[in-house]
């Protein structure tokens, strides 16, 4: 594993970040999300990601009874996610940001999160009614560094400008989709942020001046890039991928990107997951990748896209800005 540093967390911040979307307290789950955790953590995986609205609680749920049975709180980088919308309305307010990190907290067993994420954002709501809230959380010690999921980078930029004019804590961290894949449309309905894809240069290019690290979510493109989705069988691929990943990800253009992935993949004697992840890793972003292994090798299998770099004229290739190498 390599490992990264993050503004307001202590601890080094492992490089490849698991996604837990899968991990559950639940009786006919836990066993299996234990030997998971325990292989990341065994592979140098000390940082997870969750969210309040993961598995209904029960991903918050799972890591804080294994954290408590390991023993091990103070090794492990906790990140979660709170405020997300629901069907009746947006929900980016004081009010939802404390009552979800209250809930969070209990589920964690802890007294604090290492990083904590606005889960969406509310373009109508002031970024000082949100500075000021997390900052009071912050203070208390709750959380010890936070930032948004799915926040475009201009308002990220205002809350901190308005948080630097204020004498407070600012957004040290960002997690927006990044990837080889393109997402073509918002994978869960409007509100979805991406930096990939050839309409996002401006955003790349803000998080490049500033350096603000990046958790990077679908960095597969939600499975497209998992190794079981065969470029030329649209349809099979139609079975394989959830609702989300269809829709955001299975576009004749992403297809194209998998084509050259899997060739590549070959020629270097390696996965299409590793090379997917190290074209997100050899960019001149500061990315941290998240990934939704299921099993450990699927975890170590990613954790080996480390060793791997590509050239920029490779990536380009691979992200069809060039037609050959």
């Amino acid at each position: 594993m390599q490992f990264g540093r993050i503004s307001g967390i202590e601890k080094p911040v492992a490089r490849i970040v698991l996604g837990t979307m899968i991990v559950s307290d639940e009786e006919r789950k836990r066993e299996d999300s234990f030997a998971l955790l325990d292989a990341a953590l065994a592979e140098g995986g000390n940082t997870l990601d969750t969210a309040h609205v993961y598995g209904g609680g029960h991903s918050e749920r799972g890591i804080g009874l294994w954290m408590e049975a390991r023993g091990n709180r103070e090794d492990m980088v906790i990140i979660s996610k709170g405020c997300h919308h629901n069907a009746d309305r947006k929900r980016v307010s004081a009010h939802d940001l404390g009552s979800d990190l209250a809930d969070s907290l209990a589920r964690l067993r802890t007294d604090y999160v290492d990083a904590y994420l606005l889960h969406r954002d509310d373009p109508d709501v002031p970024v000082a009614h949100i500075v000021d809230a997390l900052n009071e959380h912050h203070h208390a010690g709750r959380i010890r560094a936070f930032g948004g999921s799915n926040w475009r980078h201009e308002r990220i930029a205002e809350a901190n400008e308005y948080a630097v004019s204020h004498g407070l804590v600012g957004f040290t961290l960002s997690s927006p989709n990044y990837g080889l894949a393109d997402q073509v449309r918002d994978p869960w309905g409007p509100g979805c942020v991406s930096l990939s894809g050839p309409r996002k240069e401006a955003a790349r290019a803000w998080y490049i001046e500033t350096g603000m690290p990046i958790l990077a979510y679908s960095s597969l493109g939600r499975g497209l890039f998992s190794g079981r989705v065969d470029p030329d069988d649209a349809d099979a691929a139609e079975t394989i991928l959830d609702r989300a990943a269809c829709h955001a990800y299975l576009h004749p253009e992403n297809l194209e990107r998998l084509r050259r992935a899997r060739s590549f993949a070959q020629s270097r004697g390696c996965s299409i997951p590793q090379i997917a992840l190290a074209y997100v890793l050899s960019s001149p972003l500061n990315v941290f990748p998240l990934v939704g292994a299921a099993s450990g090798p699927e975890f170590e299998e990613n954790v080996a896209a480390l060793d791997l770099s590509l050239t920029a004229q490779e990536r380009d290739w691979l992200d069809l800005r060039v037609e050959s190498l």
